[in-house]
């Protein structure tokens, strides 16, 4: 069983317990691939991201959490948008039901290598069009496709 489940426009989902404030980057190469990690706790295909650690703004978070999932040094360079949808919950298996809360940024690569860790089983740039063949959650699929419109405005929702 997976350490995660999410649920997402699904009338029988748990009840939401706990909102965390999280964020997440999207880091697009010279050839428009997407940096993303397979998640060890879903299998699905990801952004790097994480929740915020007190003592730190969520930008900071974005690139710590992008630097221990990823192994690449990122800078933000933009807000793609903000994604609170009260129909998006993550349940774990420690009992914690999250209604989902995350600011998506726009990054780039400054330094580093990639390199897995014990949150994702595989890290790589992955075209848009390989995005279609693999496991990615719809709400991810949604600040792909946000990305794709190369929308003048951050998203709100």
């Amino acid at each position: 069983m997976s350490r995660r489940r999410d649920y997402y426009r699904d009338p029988n989902a748990p009840k939401a317990n706990s909102l965390v404030p999280g964020g997440s980057a999207l880091v697009v190469d010279d050839d428009g691939a997407i940096l993303m990690q397979r998640r060890s706790d879903s299998g699905n295909w990801s952004l790097p991201g994480g929740v915020m650690e007190i003592g730190e703004t969520l930008e900071q978070c974005v690139i710590r959490e992008t630097k221990e999932e990823s192994g690449l040094d990122i800078e933000i360079t933009g807000l793609l948008g903000i994604y609170t949808d009260p129909e998006h919950i993550i349940a774990y298996a420690d009992g914690e039901v999250r209604q989902e809360f995350n600011i998506t940024f726009y990054g780039r690569v400054v330094g580093g290598r990639i390199a897995i860790s014990d949150e994702s089983t595989e890290v790589r740039f992955l075209h848009p069009d390989e995005l279609a063949d693999v496991p990615v959650h719809d709400t991810v699929r949604l600040r792909l496709q946000h990305h794709m419109e190369q929308r003048g405005q951050p998203y709100l929702g």
